[in-house]
């Protein structure tokens, strides 16, 4: 297994999108002037404003806030910004506050309140940058309350964990999430207004919709309630919600709770967003390090999504091609793609989506090891954490199934009880970066000597 190259190619990957270096590319200040260039060019006169807050959240908000600082200095009135524990980074003019992702804590309904206390303060004369990651939607929760409705921490939390075990994609996640919070969904804007926003944005959903990174923190929603208790009926969870809930979404679908503000609400008229770093970016720079290191490269796609063993079948198939040949590239070769698969929960193990991905292209490998002869494989997050371990993702090649065998141990059962991360670990397997400080979904690796 060639475990150098995966690794070399992954860190280039990681290397590209650090959101230091993406806001230095995209922002810059000349005198009065700060100009965003992100597909389109904004400009905007910082005479106009007294002062310059920065708020915002997410798994890459330190770096981020780091990049700002570069860039404005002491400008930059005050800020706050929420990131995951541990996902820290040394500042000097904002506070990092740190909250529990992927289940929101006391600290992520803390972070919401103060952020929203910023967000109130802001006038006509101020100017707010709002720095928005993947992992938003968990460090900034805010639970719906009004006159007839208490929606809890506790509840939000139950209803997160049975998101995440149902195998619903981030989309459907947050549209739910979305429609019990306080600030998601757009409902930040309305706290901004009469300011002047500009959000810098940092996707890790696929297809990269403003809209559903960290649950449109600054952007319309066009999701309804009614979407909302579709989702739960869909992955069978809505008899199992928090009453408060499945009440909060019965009365939001009956318009005894206003929805989420639309396309065109006034709120927005000051609005501006900024999308300065992708999947798709990293997949270029990976497939740069591939082609520097002697491999002919294709990147398959940044959209991948479903279930990750099914998907996992797909890979492996094109990785038998290139072995077999002619596939979609002669060897030595390299194949890319990203996305964010699902994992739904069936088993009582550990694992993230990337290392049951890695152990089910291994189940493959080990029905034919001689169809994937020269093939190493590599999965990995991004944003270092793969599901709540401490891995970024895992390795697969006829090697590794050699030595799971050494080990006495089964890939289909530890498939069967979603353990991959022990299965990984116990034969050294495991991709561990720690912490980015990134975070643009995942990336596959496939190499064919």
């Amino acid at each position: 297994m060639n475990r150098q190259a995966l690794e070399s190619i992954f860190t280039a990957a990681l290397d590209r999108v650090d959101p230091v270096r993406m806001v230095e590319e995209c922002v810059r200040l000349d005198g009065e002037s700060l100009t965003v260039t992100a597909g389109t060019t904004m400009r905007f006169d910082l005479s106009r404003f007294n002062r310059i807050v920065v708020v915002g959240a997410g798994k890459a908000g330190a770096r981020m806030a780091a990049g700002i600082e570069s860039v404005l200095g002491d400008r930059i009135s005050e800020g706050l910004v929420a990131v995951k524990h541990g996902h820290t980074e040394p500042l000097g003019r904002i506070e990092l506050i740190e909250a529990g992702h992927p289940v929101p804590d006391a600290m992520s309904v803390e972070a919401s309140r103060r952020i929203c206390a910023l967000a109130d303060s802001a006038d006509e004369s101020t100017l707010v940058l709002v720095l928005i990651s993947g992992g938003g939607s968990a460090l900034l929760t805010l639970p719906y309350e009004d006159a007839d409705h208490t929606v809890t921490l506790d509840n939000i939390q139950e209803t997160t964990q049975l998101l995440l075990e149902s195998g619903a994609p981030i989309h459907d996640i947050n549209t739910l999430r979305k429609h019990l919070s306080g600030i998601s969904g757009g409902r930040l804007c309305a706290r901004l207004a009469p300011a002047t926003s500009l959000s810098l944005i940092l996707s890790d959903v696929v297809g990269d919709n403003l809209e559903s990174i960290a649950s449109g923190l600054t952007t319309a929603d066009p999701t309804t309630f009614a979407d909302a208790s579709e989702i739960a009926r869909r992955y069978r969870i809505d008899d199992r919600l928090p009453e408060p809930v499945a009440r909060a979404l019965a009365d939001g679908v009956a318009g005894a709770i206003p929805d989420t503000p639309k396309p065109g609400d006034r709120s927005f008229d000051r609005v501006h967003n900024a999308l300065i770093g992708t999947n798709a970016l990293a997949l270029d720079a990976a497939r740069a390090r591939a082609e520097a290191l002697g491999y002919e490269t294709v990147v398959l796609t940044s959209q991948i999504t479903g279930e990750a063993r099914e998907v996992a079948r797909v890979l492996a198939g094109i990785a038998r091609d290139t072995v077999r040949g002619p596939g979609i590239v002669e060897r030595p070769c390299c194949v890319l793609a990203g996305g964010e698969t699902t994992v739904t929960i069936r088993g009582d193990g550990k694992g993230g989506r990337n290392q049951e991905f890695a152990l089910a292209m291994l189940s493959e490998m080990a029905d034919n090891p001689d169809a994937f002869r020269g093939v190493s494989f590599l999965s990995g997050a991004t944003d270092g954490n793969d599901g709540p371990t401490d891995a970024a993702g895992a390795f697969a090649s006829p090697k590794v199934v050699a030595r799971a065998r050494e080990a006495g141990l089964s890939i289909r059962d530890a498939l069967a009880r979603n353990d991959s991360y022990r299965f990984f670990d116990a034969i050294d397997s495991l991709l561990r970066t720690g912490p980015t400080n990134t975070n643009v979904c995942d990336i596959q690796i496939v190499l064919t000597e």
